[in-house]
């Protein structure tokens, strides 16, 4: 099996990319030079391939990658460079709540593509994920580096949601099982084992992380403004807008509904201190995280080695 991976170099990309053969497949992605919505490009990485797992997406808009143009006008070009290449199957990595009219165009457009892949007449599954954790991801990574890093924690709302975070092992394993065809149905969710309050959850990563901050409720629209504000000055924000989001609701439960994964492919591991150790990263949040500062940094590293101004 032949299989083409969108989003290859992102965070479930590459660890699926990684239990693959890497001869029979192809990584397409903004740093290979295939944009996600050129369709052309596209159809020619397509060729060969017996399934496309669409993975590309982003959890915040930056210059003109745009949710439409990533999640909707990429989706549409993946259909139709499919169709073109005489692809067999896709199988589309979207969100748990993703759904139409919710105010988050995150969430929205994450729905238009998924109607786009339903009305497309290719064989698919469509795998509405939660949280999914592991190296490089960017719920243990943040909240590791913010409790390293800040005295206080502040938890989202005044009514305590919950999560269900997946491994990424095993959202691999369910990925791969839809690309062999071993999941019945169009559209499942993928959730974790073990669904706990989003503070226990925080608490849990805290203490394998050795932060100690005083944690304290703050409303969600002060977690909105929040995340603004990081979306503005940080290189990787604290907390997106989408993802502000996403905790105000939980991550447990499809919107609007979809049967889970068949027995084999449904996540078995809690959310415990070896999982958790295994995404940690290194270090906490430094000035350099900071947009004006990195910019300041990378422009006079860039002067001392002689490169000329601008």
């Amino acid at each position: 099996m032949r299989v083409a991976i969108t989003g290859g170099a992102g965070f479930v990309g590459r660890h699926l990319a990684e239990r693959l053969s890497s001869e029979d497949t192809v990584i397409i992605s903004r740093r290979t030079g295939v944009p996600i919505n050129d369709e052309d490009a596209l159809a020619a990485a397509f060729a060969g391939c017996d399934v496309v797992a669409h993975c590309a997406g982003i959890n915040r808009e930056i210059g003109d990658q745009t949710f439409e143009r990533v999640h909707v006008d990429g989706t549409r070009a993946v259909i139709e460079a499919a169709r073109r290449a005489g692809v067999q199957r896709i199988v589309m990595l979207s969100f748990l709540r993703a759904r139409p009219d919710c105010g988050s165009a995150y969430h929205e457009t994450k729905w238009a593509a998924e109607e786009l892949l339903r009305q497309s007449g290719i064989a698919h599954t469509i795998l509405k994920a939660g949280m999914i954790y592991g190296p490089g991801d960017h719920m243990v990574d943040h909240v590791t580096r913010a409790v390293r890093t800040f005295p206080i924690f502040a938890t989202v709302g005044f009514r305590e949601r919950t999560v269900r975070p997946v491994p990424v092992e095993e959202a691999v394993h369910a990925l791969l099982g839809a690309l062999e065809g071993r999941v019945p149905g169009s559209t499942v969710a993928l959730v974790g084992a073990e669904e706990l309050e989003l503070g226990v959850a925080v608490r849990r990563i805290a203490h394998v992380a050795d932060g100690k901050p005083l944690y304290f409720r703050a409303p969600v629209w002060a977690i909105r403004a929040l995340a603004q504000l990081t979306e503005w000055t940080m290189v990787v924000p604290l907390v997106a807008k989408a993802q502000a989001q996403m905790l105000a609701e939980g991550v447990s439960e499809p919107e609007p509904f979809a049967p889970g994964l068949p027995e084999g492919l449904r996540p078995v591991l809690a959310f415990d201190d070896e999982r958790i150790r295994a995404a940690l990263p290194d270090g906490r949040f430094v000035l350099e995280d900071l947009r004006v500062v990195g910019w300041w940094t990378s422009r006079r590293r860039h002067n001392e080695s002689g490169g000329p101004s601008h």
